[in-house]
């Protein structure tokens, strides 16, 4: 089979996506509970396994029947090393790029990789990963995983949009246009829906700084509060609002980002 894809830096840290990978597998977890063989596909791992073996320990304690991982490189230098952590049959490592080396996954992880593309590259790789009727989780984060975003796609077509930071050392949300994801950070210019998104967030947080004496999760929650009132279909609930996360429906970010 052909491999789609071209190789990346491989750059990669441990526990860079433990905010995706939570988010996963509360979010995503019904929906492999309700396979009969769930299987995860990790996208491009990088240079080193850990964040496959990651997401595989936070995968592990789902409901439902025993989540099977698999990590897809297109480098074959990186498959041969992450060999000696695989443990079959519900860890492997195979050589594989957007075509997946063939598999039908449940879900797709698939981080920082889009993003060392062109934007016109973006939609064939989302029609190749979600071809076969997987939920494909497609984003950008920084090196320490402290400012994430991310997309989710089916059918080719991006469904949600999700802003994560860690609140401790958020200074303000305007930072996370950074770490938007490849369909979207062109975009973020005046007069574009994400842009507008990004500044009545960042206006929000701002506007709720007195109650940064109450701890960042509060100051979070009510510039979320404000988005939503101001218009924005905030899709998520308070329980992830104070792990410093934001969903909203891609659909409100027009045709022209998609």
């Amino acid at each position: 089979m052909r491999v789609l894809g071209a190789i990346t830096r491989g750059t990669t840290n441990p526990n860079r996506l433990r905010r995706v990978d939570n988010w996963i597998a509360v979010t995503l977890g019904p929906v492999l509970a309700r396979a009969d063989a769930p299987l995860v596909v990790d996208l491009g791992y990088g240079a080193s396994p850990v964040t496959t073996l990651e997401l595989r320990r936070r995968l592990l304690d789902l409901p439902g029947p025993p989540v099977r991982v698999v990590g897809l490189e297109i480098d074959p230098e990186r498959v041969a090393v992450a060999q000696p952590f695989a443990d079959p049959p519900f860890l492997e490592f195979r050589r594989g790029g957007f075509e997946l080396a063939g598999l039908a996954p449940t879900v797709v992880r698939a981080f920082n990789v889009l993003r060392q593309y062109d934007l016109e590259a973006v939609p064939a790789a989302w029609a190749a990963m979600t071809a076969t009727g997987a939920v494909l989780v497609e984003g950008t984060c920084d090196e320490l995983g402290r400012l994430a975003s991310w997309v989710t796609v089916t059918g080719g077509v991006p469904r949600t949009l999700t802003l994560a930071s860690r609140l401790s050392t958020l200074d303000t949300p305007a930072t996370l246009a950074e770490r938007l994801p490849k369909c979207l950070i062109h975009h973020n210019v005046p007069g574009q829906p994400i842009h507008a998104l990004l500044s009545t967030l960042d206006s929000a947080w701002r506007a709720a700084a007195p109650l940064s004496a109450f701890g960042p999760r509060q100051r979070w929650r009510r510039a979320v509060e404000a988005t939503r009132d101001a218009g924005w279909p905030v899709l998520d609930r308070p329980a992830r609002w104070r792990l410093g996360e934001m969903t909203v429906p891609y659909s409100c970010l027009s045709t022209e980002s998609s």
